[in-house]
């Protein structure tokens, strides 16, 4: 029994007994909240429906709660239903009623935890968005994990994601960009407003191998040449250290395409019809004042050339003409001014400022030996997703980023997670995914397979918590979603590897010398193997491999 089906006979349960007492059953909650107590020792689940009714329907909580455990006491499955403080009901389920669980989560495999809970939402989700005059930052890095890792945990919810990077290829940081490479390709130094770091002689000594004619054509040609150029370098070289890193894009938008294709001009349009755009001092205004941002935005320069939100504004125009439900943005720790304002604009255009939801993700840093680590190789000024990846590796870096919420600024010690122990949560959870592929390797070694037929032998307590916390996967899954908190994963893993760790070290899953296997040996099998697939489909919801030997 999960605790979906727990919360089902709940709610079935607590109907019949408001029925039978004379009390409104229009008062239950649509949904029954069902949660394993923090002390073990008070049952393996707890609701507190009683104390939610009680008011509601005119009964004393506590004997409420009398009667509800009362009938529950009779249904299949459970074994105890017991009334405690003021109108808590404590539950403890019975061994095969548990083991429903093991055998959903063979049956579903890879699809276990999987919902439709936003089947038919379509949601863009846009991240990393990273300025082609560079490789990633660490900031960006933490974004290329978490947003890739939440498109993921959205999809299993039945939500269609497309994952989209928005390319800022248009503005003064492209200028100052294509100056730093011309200076670069003269041999001359970085300019003062310009970008350092090796990368720029590399990109340089590129486009003089390409067009060895660069610095004797025309002054414009040359800086169009440095520019369509440098910025194609610098964006292939982003685009190939994601992929490497496990995060791919289904669509890149172009911010200059927005200028080029009329879309700019398409939007302002839509706004002077809907009367949210003025005129003062020679430039253009949107009156985001009247939907909650703290000032109007220029949107027209006095000088006749687009300000940033310009393109802001046709861009979200753009999503929603391609059938986004859901806009979602994910930005920097310096872009919280963006939140109201980008919902201003949805308002403006006549939307619910809730299509937009805009996360903000906060600091990276970077420790070895209790110092923090500051210059980059390639960069100069700032460190990468290539140096981290290069000096913790794929999975280590995904995990490190994605398994703190993105509210919260982060150190990562990068002598801990490159290191083969314990304290290394990465590690923990993948040698814990190893030890049971050895396990299963083992047993077929001696002929023995899973066995769903008997788990109601499965009454130990270790045996029993591990089972429970398989049967929260669905859960925190569909909370991660909603919160769109994929950290929630990384650390339930945890929680999971910890539970079946101490269940190996408690249960013993194969026959020792010449003990004759038996059906608590073939049942505790079927267990890891569900197991198994709950951390395999949490690692992969987190980009992380799950390896079979560590």
């Amino acid at each position: 029994m999960t605790p979906a089906d727990l919360a089902e006979l709940l709610k079935t349960t607590a109907a019949a007994v408001l029925a039978d007492h004379g009390l409104d059953t229009a008062a239950l909650p649509a949904s029954v909240t069902v949660e394993r107590p923090r002390n073990p020792e008070h049952g393996d689940y707890a609701t507190n429906l009683a104390l939610q009714l009680g008011k509601k329907v005119g009964a004393n909580p506590r004997e409420l709660a009398g009667w509800l455990a009362t009938a529950l006491a009779d249904a299949d499955g459970i074994a105890s239903a017991e009334v405690a403080g003021p109108g808590f009901v404590n539950l403890r389920l019975d061994a095969s009623a548990q083991g429903v669980i093991i055998n959903k989560v063979i049956d579903a495999g890879s699809k276990y935890g999987n919902s439709d809970e936003l089947a038919g939402m379509n949601i863009n989700l846009e991240f990393v968005s990273a300025n082609p005059t560079g490789p990633i930052h660490i900031g960006g890095t933490r974004w290329a994990a978490v947003g890739d890792a939440l498109g993921r945990v959205l999809s299993t919810q039945g939500a269609r994601v497309v994952r989209e990077y928005y390319f800022n290829d248009h503005g003064a940081q492209i200028d100052r960009f294509t100056n730093s490479l011309i200076a670069a390709a003269k041999g001359e130094s970085t300019p003062e407003d310009g970008y350092a770091g090796a990368y720029i002689g590399d990109i340089a000594q590129q486009i003089l191998a390409k067009e060895p004619d660069v610095l004797s054509l025309p002054e414009d040609e040359q800086r169009e040449t440095f520019r369509a150029i440098g910025v194609d370098l610098m964006f292939t070289h982003i685009k190939q250290s994601l992929h490497d890193f496990g995060t791919d894009f289904d669509v890149y938008t172009h911010e200059d395409s927005m200028h080029t294709s009329g879309r700019v001009d398409q939007a302002i349009a839509k706004l002077r019809e809907a009367g949210t755009i003025y005129e003062k001092d020679g430039a253009v205004w949107l009156r985001t004042t009247d939907f909650g941002d703290d000032k109007d935005r220029v949107v027209i320069k006095s000088d006749g050339t687009p300000a940033y939100v310009a393109a802001d504004i046709a861009y979200y125009l753009d999503k929603r003409e391609r059938g986004f439900d859901l806009c979602i943005y994910m930005l920097g720790a310096d872009h919280h001014g963006y939140i109201a304002r980008l919902k201003a604009i949805a308002a403006a255009l006549g939307d619910d400022p809730a299509t937009v939801e805009v996360l903000i993700g906060q600091m990276v840093n970077l420790v070895r030996e209790g110092q923090p680590v500051r210059m980059s190789k390639r960069a100069g000024t700032v460190i990468t997703l290539d140096d981290l990846v290069e000096a913790i590796g794929v999975d280590a870096a995904r995990y490190s980023l994605i398994r703190s919420s993105v509210d919260t600024p982060i150190d990562i010690d990068l002598e801990l997670w490159s290191s083969a122990s314990n304290e290394n949560p990465v590690y923990y959870v993948q040698y814990a995914h190893a030890r049971l592929s050895a396990l299963a390797r083992n047993a077929a070694e001696l002929g023995l397979i899973p066995d769903t037929s008997h788990l109601e032998l499965l009454t130990h307590e270790k045996e029993g918590t591990l089972i429970r916390n398989i049967g929260e996967f669905p859960r925190v899954l569909k909370t991660a979603a909603a919160l769109r908190e994929p950290h929630r994963v990384a650390r339930y893993l945890e929680d999971l590897a910890g539970d079946y760790h101490r269940f190996y070290d408690s249960c013993r899953v194969l026959p020792q010398g010449d003990e004759e296997p038996n059906e608590l040996h073939t049942a505790r099998l079927a267990l890891c193997q569900a197991t198994r697939q709950v951390i395999e489909n949490g690692l992969s919801i987190l980009g992380v491999t799950a390896p079979e030997r560590m």
